[in-house]
């Protein structure tokens, strides 16, 4: 059997368009197999390579190898194998390919090798001084730019992405850096009509705000996406009077003036609100939030709340506020 994977993984190479295309096919079938996964794996070093040059092929060669690529990565030494044989770059290059027709597949295969530290370093190019951070930027235009009218947009799982830098202080730091304005255009996604997207969005910003003891200011200079972000998933269905609105920025306001969708997905609202309480646990986030009626939000959100995890991430942070709905925060609180 040994031999015949040999032969096979060879084939990977071939001259023969037809051999090649034969060849990728078997490969990405054996992938979708514990067993196979477990007889490529020992061919590690050369395999990889050579399904990585496909990558540049035609779809019907490419696409088989980078589904065989994908199901590979689920394999955490041959995913840093492909980490360190640069595979990160190849996928970046392929996915910005003006013909690219393995968008989707890029994207996915970025999402299972950031899932490693070494595969975050490596597409936060944090070694390369003149080009980090590149990667991260064209990612995150591409988030922030696909149209959600675009059924399956291949850009959504960008989201995941997204979630597995910000899991690192660097790149946290990287998204927070007021100068690329990167949490901004995440921010701008939060209201898409997209689960994935949606979640991308939320599980980046409740990372990022492990930053907001050092990183406070830049999260206040955005205070129009980044209220919105965290408090509409939490404000309950109620269509909030003027009287109500009359405290808050304009763009919190307005959707909270009018009948809007529920945010069904409890584990969003969890990220709202320990964001929040990251926020707030700082005294110039507690001002800000008071300045907002974030309490009185909260408040309405949490009277209507019905899942007992959300409930208990209400209380959480309703610990931190001694005071009433509507009523204003004195000058000298201070979080504890």
């Amino acid at each position: 059997m040994a031999t015949e994977l040999e032969e096979l993984v060879g084939f990977l190479s071939s001259p023969s368009p037809p051999v090649k295309k034969a060849a990728v096919e078997i490969v990405r079938d054996l992938t979708g197999s514990e067993d196979g996964l477990q007889s490529l794996s020992k061919y590690g070093s050369t395999v990889l390579p050579s399904l990585s040059q496909l990558l540049e092929e035609k779809k019907e060669v490419s696409e088989p190898a980078a589904e065989a690529l994908i199901n590979l990565s689920l394999n955490s030494n041959l995913a840093a194998k492909m980490v360190e044989m640069g595979i990160i770059k190849t996928a970046m290059d392929v996915l910005y390919k003006p013909d690219s027709s393995i968008t989707r597949l890029s994207v996915m295969l970025l999402v299972n090798l950031t899932q490693l530290d070494s595969g975050i370093v490596s597409l936060l190019q944090i070694e390369d001084e003149k080009m980090q951070g590149l990667f991260v930027m064209k990612l995150v235009r591409s988030f922030g730019r696909s149209s959600d009218e675009t059924r399956d947009d291949p850009f959504d799982h960008v989201g995941s992405i997204l979630v597995n830098i910000s899991k690192k202080e660097a790149g946290r730091k990287m998204l927070l850096d007021s100068k690329r304005g990167l949490l901004k255009q995440i921010l701008r996604q939060f209201d898409s009509t997209s689960p994935l997207r949606k979640k991308g969005v939320s599980g980046t910003l409740r990372n990022c705000c492990f930053e907001a003891e050092n990183q406070l200011q830049n999260f206040l200079l955005i205070s129009e996406f980044l209220w919105p972000a965290l408090l509409l998933p939490v404000a309950g269905k109620k269509i909030y009077s003027e009287q109500d609105t009359s405290k808050m920025p304009l763009e919190l306001g307005s959707a909270l003036s009018i009948e809007r969708e529920p945010w069904d997905d409890p584990e969003i609202r969890v990220e709202a609100l320990e964001s929040i309480y990251l926020i707030i646990v700082q005294e110039a986030g507690l001002r800000a939030f008071w300045s907002v009626n974030g309490p009185c939000i909260l408040q309405v959100g949490y009277e209507d709340e019905e899942d007992p995890k959300v409930m208990e991430a209400y209380e959480r942070v309703g610990s931190l506020l001694v005071h009433g709905c509507g009523t204003e925060e004195p000058a000298s609180e201070t979080s504890k």
